[in-house]
């Protein structure tokens, strides 16, 4: 793709991965940008022919929401706005996620319902397009009233303030106006207020999440095979009867994945002599499904949400209404995210299951999975650290959604803390990629004890570009290169 138009279609969740691929340059089409206008033009006319009080409009924010701003204080006002709430702290937001802030931003305004200059939309698909990135800080935002302080970092640029990213270096706003001949603009009534108000940094990370959830839950079933013939594990629990009777959509899908892996493994057709295996491998369809049906139930909330108005005051020019209401509240996204990371930090805790099972000297396998063990640790402690992490999920999930702390004087008196769940949740996703390497790491080392016995074919696919990045461990040595070689081979798609 190499270019895309913002013409208020419904856009997915794969169309957003795929534009952000693709390096797509983005427009607003001549029927958004009509929109744009009429709805500016409307509330410029609303304002001048009548004295009666707009929230945010010509009043001041939160519970200085009857507090009345003289007409030529209105720009200011705005000004104003994005200045004081610029208050964001710790870790930058990473580009990649910024890149999604920019295009979700310009998405939700390009509906013409939020007042904004036409020029204010267009600066912020230049920034996209020139891959010019505001720097924005996680913490700052209650997840209600919109993502106000990382959503005011995001637009500071525009107004000729704060810092951006650009090729690699960090640029003073005004350097960047200068280089690209760029004025700062000029905010109207309401502007700053449409800018700060919105959930696109949660969305932009739900998004992200989103498209990493479904990643992980593809390559978890695929190490979870190798693992599975590494432990000379049984085939039978993802027959298609035993999951059908369940009525399960997520674990159907998972077991006859399973089922197209193990078709052509020799270790998995081969007769066993036990009867059973432990839960981490017997129960996959269960567990792996269970957290697919929560993936794609959050994918549908979340797409939901980037295709929305979530701004305030909203505006109606075709009814001649401007409503305040409460689109920017992010309970939505808090209460999904909080369940989406459960459902990955569920498929790391069984991975380190398997991982445990892996080095425990069954199955005719070496303790540790390595030759002479007591001579040699092998993969004890690798064990450790994925214990380690796994634990840090669980902490990691405790819902931030179940929280609320009374803002603006009491009068935003329920917020969603749906920032602090997209902080976590980002969190949680890079801890599965690492809990993902270490299965990887140890599947394939257990799978070289059965040798000469043969996985599937997918399986010793995987095997083997695995093996040319990491080798097999014959003796103790340095694990941490190993280790971090492994995740990133997981994270660049196995």
């Amino acid at each position: 793709m190499d270019h895309f138009i913002i013409d208020n279609q419904w856009v997915s969740l794969e169309k957003l991965d795929e534009i952000l691929a693709s390096n797509a340059k983005i427009s607003i089409s001549e029927d958004a940008k009509a929109g744009i206008i009429k709805c500016r033009t409307y509330l410029d006319e609303k304002v001048a022919k009548s004295d009666r009080l707009i929230y945010g409009v010509n009043t001041g924010f939160g519970s200085l929401c009857d507090t009345a701003i003289s007409t030529e204080d209105l720009e200011q006002l705005q000004r104003n706005l994005v200045l004081s709430h610029a208050c964001g702290m710790g870790e930058r937001v990473p580009e990649e996620i910024v890149r999604r802030l920019l295009i979700l931003k310009v998405m939700g305004l390009s509906h013409g319902a939020s007042g904004v200059q036409l020029e204010t939309v267009e600066r912020l698909v230049f920034f996209y397009n020139n891959h010019i990135h505001p720097v924005v800080f996680q913490q700052g935002s209650l997840g209600a009233s919109g993502d106000l302080a990382p959503l005011a970092h995001l637009v500071l640029p525009l107004l000729g303030e704060g810092t951006v990213l650009f090729e690699g270096k960090e640029y003073s706003s005004q350097e960047i106006n200068e280089r690209f001949g760029l004025q700062p603009i000029v905010l109207r009534s309401k502007e700053g207020l449409a800018l700060l108000n919105g959930t696109q940094f949660m969305s932009g990370y739900a998004s992200y999440a989103i498209s990493h959830a479904r990643k992980l839950w593809k390559q978890f079933n695929e190490i979870a095979a190798i693992s599975l013939d590494g432990y000379d594990g049984r085939r039978e629990p993802f027959g298609v009867q035993v999951n059908e009777i369940r009525n399960q959509v997520g674990q159907i899908k998972t077991a006859e994945i399973f089922r197209n892996l193990l078709a052509d493994s020799e270790l998995a057709n081969r007769e066993k002599a036990h009867v059973q295996d432990p839960y981490s491998f017997r129960c996959i369809p269960q567990v792996h499904g269970a957290s697919y049906d929560t993936i794609e139930h959050c994918a549908t909330i979340i797409e939901r949400e980037i295709n929305a108005v979530t701004d305030n005051p909203t505006v109606f020019p075709d009814d001649d209404i401007v409503v305040s209401a409460g689109n920017f509240h992010g309970q939505p996204l808090a209460l999904a995210m909080d369940f989406l990371a459960i459902a990955l930090a569920e498929m790391g805790s069984i991975s380190e299951r398997r991982i445990y099972k892996s080095i425990s000297g069954t199955r005719n396998l070496p303790a540790f999975l390595v030759a002479k063990p007591g001579l040699n640790s092998g993969f004890m402690i690798t064990q450790y650290t994925c214990a380690s992490i796994v634990s840090q999920n669980k902490q990691l999930c405790t819902p931030a959604s179940v929280d609320t702390i009374d803002s603006s004087n009491g009068q935003e008196d329920h917020v969603s803390m749906g920032a602090n769940a997209a902080t976590k949740l980002f969190r949680v996703i890079d801890n599965c990629y690492s809990i993902q390497g270490i299965e990887l790491l140890h599947a394939c080392q257990s799978l070289e004890f059965r040798r000469p016995a043969t996985s599937g074919k997918r399986q010793e696919e995987i095997f083997a570009n695995f093996r040319g990045k990491v080798p097999f461990v014959k003796e103790d040595g340095y694990m941490h290169p190993l280790m971090q070689t492994s995740k990133e081979f997981v994270k660049n798609g196995i």
